[in-house]
């Protein structure tokens, strides 16, 4: 192999193998109804956009997030769609957004193209068995959108799955039910960088 064409490969594979965490998440028998919820949670086919009571809460969220983020993604456009898409696919799943950033950051650092060395794919780090649990053969995890469906439809099934219980429910998501280090990550990663509470005019607008 010619020089020019190792080095190209060397670093595909640098970008593409970064260090990832939900390579251990087993898959499981999912009940018809289950299956068939998730399946349909996968389906939407809505364009991402910014679920808020108040719009002004929504621009001072996105505005806040934005700024977190940009060492990790300097581009403006690039990050806000992504924020967009996570305040989206994390509502509408009923999750917090900003623990979703928290669990991206641990999963993915950020990086849309991750893969772990088991092959868990994305910033949630989808496995692809999940593609043919719930999705289809066409579904490709590295789009910015689908992935973040597949992986707020998995954590709140997982949550389902253990009533509430974050703790367990991040450790099925990783692959580690029982053990702290993960749970304790996500959350670390949640508190100390996302976490976000609107400014108090906002929350009284909002409440007239």
């Amino acid at each position: 192999m010619n020089a020019p064409r190792l080095a190209c490969l060397l670093l595909l594979f640098t970008l593409a193998a970064v260090p990832a965490w939900a390579g251990a998440q087993r898959e499981e028998a999912l009940a018809a109804n289950v299956a068939s919820a998730m399946s349909r949670s996968i389906s939407d086919v809505n364009a991402p956009r910014l679920v808020f009571d108040n719009p002004h809460e929504g621009v001072a969220w996105l505005a806040e997030m934005s700024r977190r983020l940009q060492k990790r993604i300097p581009d403006q456009w690039l990050r806000e769609r992504l924020l967009t898409a996570v305040q989206y696919e994390a509502t509408r799943a009923g999750l917090d957004p900003q623990l979703v950033l928290g669990l991206i950051q641990v999963e993915s650092g950020f990086n849309k193209y991750a893969i772990s060395p088991v092959g868990a794919r994305g910033l949630m780090q989808v496995m692809p068995f999940w593609v043919r649990s719930i999705g289809n053969r066409e579904h490709n995890l590295f789009e910015l959108t689908l992935n973040l469906r597949y992986g707020c439809t998995i954590l709140r099934h997982y949550l389902d799955l253990e009533r509430g219980n974050l703790f367990r429910a991040l450790g099925r998501y990783n692959g580690s039910l029982g053990r702290a280090e993960y749970p304790n990550l996500v959350v670390g990663a949640w508190r100390s960088h996302w976490q976000w509470t609107p400014p108090a005019g906002l929350q009284q607008t909002a409440g007239h």
